[in-house]
């Protein structure tokens, strides 16, 4: 079940000392299959950053699959399943920022998408958590690295 504890410790970044966000359930998620959240409090230093506003988004929000797919039965003959289909999950995160001077804010999208085949949530569910685990964790250790590359454009 997704849901964070407020606020939520950001990853390592460039300039930022001890980073938090406190987050307010959004009423109105953008879909039926999703929970978003809004960013209304700032901790650590974050010198430059903004809340959550309407000409300035900053929302966090998670989707399910519309419907969740099922493994498909094998085929008689061949023992084989064709056709896996994934079921997919996604964390987006929008956030409002100014361009250039005099410049109305732009949209920075920040999305995260989990494809997993149907039936390895049940037949080997370690496998996926360590997966997730992994590429989680990986986030996180690179996650100034990946504001610097963002900055700069150099990797």
């Amino acid at each position: 079940m997704i849901s964070p504890s407020s606020p939520v410790t950001g990853g390592a970044q460039t300039g930022f000392t001890s980073p938090t966000y406190t987050l307010t359930a959004d009423t109105v998620p953008p879909g039926a299959n999703a929970k978003q959240w809004a960013v209304t409090g700032l901790g650590g230093t974050q010198t430059g950053a903004t809340v959550h506003s309407v000409s300035k988004p900053f929302t966090l929000a998670f989707f399910k699959p519309v419907s969740l797919n099922m493994l498909p039965q094998a085929q008689v003959t061949s023992g084989v399943i064709k056709n896996i289909r994934n079921n997919v999950y996604k964390l987006i995160t929008r956030k409002g920022a100014i361009p250039a001077a005099n410049q109305v804010p732009a949209l920075a999208l920040i999305k995260t998408e989990i494809s997993i085949p149907a039936g390895t949530d049940t037949f080997e569910p370690a496998e996926l958590r360590a997966a997730l685990s992994a590429h989680i964790g990986m986030l996180s250790q690179i996650s100034a690295g990946i504001g610097d590359t963002a900055t700069s454009g150099v990797m």
